[in-house]
């Protein structure tokens, strides 16, 4: 099983997942598109209209063979009714998206719309998000219903999912520090963060640099406790999963510790993890010049 943060990535049938998905979709919105002719499957992780354009370029690149005009399966699952919160300047998320129309609808939109408008054909079998993805509590709250989901890759099949730290593949944290990271990182601008080589089933962590202006936030944002790091840090304090705060303070224990990018990305070198045959991942050392 393959699990997706913030960055797409395709698989062959005949590799070894089974199964590929995404979790942590609040007011974001997980995109699986698969070609149903032979079967191989991109999913997404999707937070901004701004990374829609390229990141749906990036997805379709190695599905679509530009001479068929066969017809592509997608599935939209993420997002809900939200409120704009108050939240601060964390740099965790985009921020230059609408708040008056909340966070949700503006990417829902732009991913339909870019869907529609782009010249290969599409079926959205599944459309699970804004009003669809959305329950209340008795005092009338707004929660997505679904968070995540995974796709089968033979099948096609989709099923609502989570998963626990142990599911999520290789370099959890320094790939949720990339995705965090990567808007001060000019050659990550709009796009989203490829990470798994379908062609060698690996995992391929490409360099992603930071300043210390993250240094800086990660050590101010420390002191604060686990209600503010919420109302600061998320587009939906009320929805997040319980070990989100847990998870911002990881990124930030590990760019305290590791200020300089160059540390983690030496010589600006992937870090590349194989399969085992026990089906675990082991890290290759890097060819460094």
């Amino acid at each position: 099983m393959i699990i997706v943060d913030g960055l797409p990535f395709s698989t062959d049938t005949s590799a070894s997942p089974q199964f590929v998905g995404t979790d942590e979709a609040t007011t974001c919105v997980g995109v699986a598109i698969r070609n149903p002719g032979n079967g191989m499957t991109s999913v997404a992780h999707m937070d901004s209209p701004k990374i829609v354009d390229i990141g749906l370029s990036q997805m379709l690149s190695l599905l679509v063979d530009h001479n068929s005009d066969k017809e592509l399966d997608v599935h939209l699952v993420g997002g809900f009714e939200d409120v704009s919160p108050n939240h601060g300047n964390c740099n965790t998320r985009s921020e230059s998206q609408e708040k008056l129309a909340g966070y949700s609808f503006p990417l829902c939109a732009k991913i339909v719309e870019t869907l529609w408008n782009r010249q290969e054909k599409f079926h959205i079998r599944t459309l699970f998000i804004l009003g669809h993805n959305t329950r209340r509590d008795l005092e009338g709250n707004a929660y997505p219903i679904f968070n995540g989901f995974m796709v089968g890759t033979s099948t096609g099949s989709i099923t609502p999912a989570s998963f626990d730290r142990t599911l999520r593949c290789p370099d959890e944290i320094v790939r949720r520090i990339r995705v965090s990271a990567s808007y001060e990182d000019s050659s990550w601008k709009g796009k989203l963060m490829e990470t798994y080589d379908t062609q060698t089933d690996q995992f391929k962590i490409a360099p992603c640099c930071w300043t210390l202006r993250q240094l800086d936030i990660s050590l101010s944002l420390q002191d604060y406790s686990d209600p503010e790091i919420l109302l600061m840090c998320s587009t939906s304090p009320s929805a997040e999963a319980p070990d989100f705060v847990e998870n911002m303070r990881r990124q930030w224990e590990y760019l305290v510790e590791h200020p300089d990018w160059r540390e983690t990305f030496p010589m600006k070198q992937p870090r590349i993890f194989e399969r085992t045959a026990e089906g675990g991942w082991r890290r290759q050392k890097a060819l460094i010049p």
